[in-house]
């Protein structure tokens, strides 16, 4: 959809998102199901961080598992003051390995390993402390904070804004000196949109830019 700019994710009631049902992984579903279940996990994770446009996470109340798991990785994540954070999988006999993923690529390793092997929540703060979230308000804050950024985000270009998205992530990959190559071209190519030309000449004219989307 052309005029999307950017996507709130939220929830209503003092849980963002308790993670998978349990009783859709039982025995009884098989292993087939099982399957099916994580890989479409998956997938959504994998979405969030290949559409073009910013994902932000609202959270209020709980997150815990995979619901962890997709604060971590959205791009930007508001919590509110009372929110907690946790994996607590290993304590119902089941790691939570798929969860990990993200949270160990937002949270240093010591941290991420040990919200995953003892199951213990930590507070939003400490989330903001270890770079889970992005920002901590208290909770009637939450969602005029969360539009704030998003119509900060609204103001930008589009193509800039998934050009940058994409490459940042795909620069997460490689070794440094491969990551300053493929960014020194990203930058390059970014001078050759429009918008670019346009923010440019908007800047050095002292005016507002009127960018092409």
């Amino acid at each position: 959809q052309e005029s999307l700019r950017v996507i709130i994710l939220k929830a209503t009631g003092r849980v963002f998102s308790a993670g998978h049902d349990l009783k859709e992984l039982t025995p009884e579903a098989g292993r087939d199901h099982h399957e099916e279940v994580f890989s479409t996990c998956t997938s959504v994770m994998n979405l969030i961080q290949d559409l073009e446009v910013p994902v932000i996470a609202q959270v209020t109340g709980l997150a815990t598992a995979a619901g962890c798991q997709l604060v971590a990785t959205c791009d930007i994540a508001v919590a509110s003051e009372n929110s907690q954070f946790a994996t607590p999988g290993v304590n119902v006999g089941l790691f939570c390995t798929t969860p990990g993923v993200a949270v160990g690529r937002s949270v240093p390793r010591k941290v991420a390993m040990e919200m995953l092997f003892t199951g213990h929540p930590i507070s939003a703060q400490d989330a903001l402390l270890h770079g889970l979230v992005s920002k901590v308000v208290p909770e009637e804050d939450v969602e005029r904070e969360t539009m704030k950024i998003a119509e900060r985000i609204c103001e930008t270009s589009k193509r800039v804004s998934a050009l940058g998205k994409a490459s940042f992530y795909a620069q997460m990959s490689l070794d440094r000196r491969n990551a300053y190559r493929m960014a020194e071209r990203v930058m390059v190519n970014n001078l050759a949109l429009e918008d670019g030309k346009e923010g440019i000449s908007a800047f050095i004219q002292k005016r507002k830019p009127v960018w092409d989307n």
